[in-house]
């Protein structure tokens, strides 16, 4: 966590270094966008945060190694999968809840599998793709990308050991 706000610090710092080269107001203008912005989405990661925290005390272990372990097998990436395409706004309400299922102990190979359920066939993105290029490759798209989690999760299982300690 300290490397990430380290450099996403020095992104914005450098951001607000070419603004001010710019001139014409942009520092002022970013930050009021930022502010904007700010005030659009803080109810909804007030939400994930919220999903977060019940997420970290309510989960009861039972479910996390009956359901949710990599010991699982294919029913833990299954439920993944659904759960995946599934849930609303995407990664703000799906990235803090990952961070609290990492924590409660669910296995890499579901978490992935969700990542990738999520990023790859999110229901919602579905009406949108239609309008914009056309129902066949909106189904293409669909087919091809349903067996990924699956793949990616399975991946996640396999090498979790040597990248996760203790997985």
């Amino acid at each position: 966590m300290k490397v990430s706000l380290i450099a996403l610090g020095v992104t914005v710092l450098a951001l607000i270094g070419v603004a001010a080269w710019q001139g014409n107001g942009a520092v002022g203008a970013g930050f009021k966008s930022a502010a904007t912005n700010g005030l659009r989405f803080a109810p909804v990661l007030l939400v994930a945060f919220i999903i977060m925290g019940f997420v970290d005390v309510l989960l009861p272990r039972q479910i996390v190694e009956t359901w949710l372990s990599d010991a699982a097998g294919w029913r833990g990436q299954a439920v993944a999968w659904l759960a995946g395409v599934l849930t609303p706004a995407g990664s703000i309400i799906g990235l803090p809840l990952v961070a609290a299922l990492y924590k409660a102990g669910v296995g890499p190979g579901v978490l992935v599998t969700y990542l990738t359920s999520m990023a790859t066939l999110s229901f919602i993105r579905v009406p949108l793709e239609i309008g914009f290029y056309g129902w066949r490759l909106t189904a293409l798209r669909i087919v091809v990308s349903v067996i990924l989690p699956f793949v990616a999760g399975f991946l996640a299982r396999v090498t979790g050991p040597f990248i996760l300690p203790g997985s």
